[in-house]
């Protein structure tokens, strides 16, 4: 299934009925007197948080949304039928806004959490509702109210605990298959992820905690290079970063220099990724010698951030890095 992370829809509520002019007609009863009842309300427009979805894909093609008008009324005081309402079901971590002037309208954080985008219009009164000393039989009824029309866009930010960031092959997917059960793509080239990847991580104590898998950066992304810049709204929300830094022989510049232009991303992203709590994991720790790695440790310890060496090949430091991300995560 694509993933789908923006959508811009059109909603609209229900109209009111409008009210009935009607008088009581019957064998033996004279001046029976007015008996219109009252037109329904018009539906409502809301949005409800789920688990149950993960992308905006059901928003992807159908974009006009309505939700049924309300009955008219009828003679013998019968209202109008309430027009149902129309629940639109949206991830978690859904931003809804008014697509017309950026309004922030809701931000669905919480399971079932639900809202009123469009209120359906109310129903008019019955010529019941006008009778009076003076007027024993009026002939006047309310329109219903008017439906609500409105563009909204739909803005999806993964709810994750912890967000791992890094240049195309850090082994980020990697390591997300093997600390949870998510099933991400993984192959030997840059890339290979294209769209975030979400997981749960299990800890002792039934704790967990989930864990995002951003496509990787890229020198220039936050200009709109490669992939990842698209998808970096996704750790907005986390809050720690596992910044991965490959140490494989073959990566065309030094570690501590791809790590420096990641943050320079970031920063230039959202300045507010600096003051997030940061750590450093040194990936691919098998296919260098236990020398070659203490040097580059020595190097990265300079950052005054927590650093791990770990490969998730061989689970190497995934127990100690786990019981880490859990207390800084109870913090």
């Amino acid at each position: 299934m694509k993933f789908v992370d923006e959508a811009i829809i059109e909603i609209k509520s229900g109209a009111g009925g409008r009210g009935c002019v009607a008088f009581r007609r019957e064998k033996y009863v004279p001046r029976g007197g007015p008996n219109g009842g009252n037109g329904g309300r018009g539906g409502d427009v809301l949005a409800k948080a789920t688990k149950k979805l993960s992308t905006l894909m059901d928003f992807r093609y159908k974009k006009h949304f309505k939700a049924p008008d309300g009955g008219i009324g009828m003679g013998s005081l019968k209202a109008g039928r309430q027009g149902e309402d129309l629940i639109l079901e949206l991830p978690l971590g859904t931003l809804i806004y008014d697509a017309d002037t950026e309004e922030l309208l809701a931000d669905l954080v919480d399971e079932n959490q639900v809202v009123t985008l469009a209120l359906g219009g109310r129903g008019g009164r019955g010529n019941t509702a006008f009778k009076s000393s003076v007027n024993q039989a009026p002939r006047q009824a309310e329109p219903g109210g008017e439906a609500v029309e409105r563009r909204i866009r739909l803005e999806l930010k993964l709810l994750a605990d912890v967000g791992l960031v890094g240049m195309p092959n850090a082994g980020k997917s990697t390591l997300l298959s093997s600390i949870s059960h998510a099933h991400p793509k993984i192959a030997d080239y840059p890339f290979t992820t294209l769209t975030p990847n979400l997981g749960v991580v299990e800890l002792p104590g039934y704790q967990s905690f989930t864990m995002a898998d951003i496509p990787g950066l890229i020198e220039g992304a936050h200009e709109g290079h490669g992939l990842g810049i698209q998808f970096l709204r996704h750790i907005e929300r986390t809050k720690v970063f596992l910044h991965l830094v490959s140490l494989g022989p073959d990566e065309p510049l030094e570690p501590y220099k791809r790590y420096q232009l990641i943050n320079k991303e970031l920063n230039a992203f959202d300045v507010s990724f600096k003051r997030r709590n940061q750590i450093i994991l040194l990936t691919k720790a098998d296919l260098l010698t236990k020398k070659e790695v203490a040097k580059v440790v020595t190097l990265f310890k300079k950052t005054k951030k927590k650093v791990f060496v770990i490969s998730s090949i061989t689970r190497d430091g995934l127990k100690d890095l786990l019981k880490y991300i859990g207390t800084e995560l109870k913090k």
